[in-house]
């Protein structure tokens, strides 16, 4: 699966306590106390953000995308790097801030401003936990689904996400699914060769929509439907626990979107048939 996120901020970690003991050597134990803290909270979000204990939560992001101050100020040392990192990043990449995958439908990175949105006033699902709602979109419908990277989102989350971008669709609003970084590189430059498998942003937000592109009938299944976005982000790259997610999701759905509008007809036809008309017809499971 490659190096995680917990794997990556251990090795953030032990770095920021190792120039600690550095300049505490030469006397400046009080001026390295922030790097201890950094090294502190960069240890707590290892562990939290291992497969075995997943706890996005942690950072306390509110489900309208904001962070209270307390969780702000105490996981700076994280929050600020992965914002900083997802700058610098984008700006050496070149990347362009989203792609749209089918009518209605774009996957990107973090919209850090109104600009760095597709058109047409999406309703947006937010797949990041370290990553803030920011105030100029509150006019947008919004959906958190707090994930750490290079992690997947829950099944049950997963199901959520696509029943909330499925009502959105119905009213022919175009949804936005987004993560920390979807790359578009200008120049010949391969950044799934890195090393950091889901580190690119090429995860979290491509899972939500493998299973938003089954649920609305676009393609039969989880894995045609990576086909059929890779096809358009050649780049995006999930692992091991990104399949894992969408198998457990796929498993656990009653059944495909074809089978249900099957299902809606045979039910119309019998109310038809024995004469008793109502005034709405059976929805769809996705809905």
């Amino acid at each position: 699966m490659g190096l995680g996120l917990s794997v990556l901020i251990a090795i953030k970690a032990t770095a920021w306590m190792l120039l600690y003991l550095f300049f505490g050597r030469f006397g400046f134990t009080v001026l390295a106390i922030p790097l201890l803290y950094a090294s502190l909270i960069s240890w707590l979000v290892s562990i939290a953000s291992h497969p075995s204990i997943d706890l996005p939560m942690l950072l306390g992001k509110n489900p309208d995308g904001t962070f209270p101050i307390l969780s702000t100020i105490m996981f700076s040392p994280y929050l600020y790097f992965a914002r900083a990192f997802s700058m610098v990043r984008r700006f050496f990449s070149g990347e362009e801030p989203y792609s749209q995958i089918c009518e209605g439908l774009y996957v990107g990175g973090w919209p850090a401003s109104p600009r760095l949105l597709p058109p047409g006033n999406p309703a947006i699902i937010d797949c990041t936990s370290e990553f803030p709602r920011i105030k100029e979109f509150k006019g947008h419908s919004y959906l958190c689904v707090p994930t750490w990277d290079t992690r997947a989102p829950q099944p049950g989350q997963i199901e959520s996400a696509v029943k909330w971008a499925c009502r959105k669709r119905a009213r022919n609003q175009p949804v936005y699914v987004h993560c920390a970084y979807v790359s578009k590189l200008k120049r010949p430059l391969d950044p799934c060769s890195i090393g950091l498998t889901g580190r690119s942003g090429h995860g979290r937000s491509v899972a939500v929509m493998c299973a938003l592109l089954v649920a609305l009938g676009v393609v039969e299944n989880w894995k045609a439907a990576e086909k059929y976005i890779r096809e358009r982000r050649p780049c995006i790259k999930m692992n091991s626990l990104h399949y894992k997610a969408l198998e457990e999701w796929s498993s656990s759905r009653l059944s495909s979107p074809k089978r249900n509008e099957e299902l809606d007809v045979n039910s119309v036809s019998q109310s038809n048939s024995s004469g008793n008309t109502k005034a709405s017809m059976v929805e769809n499971k996705i809905d």
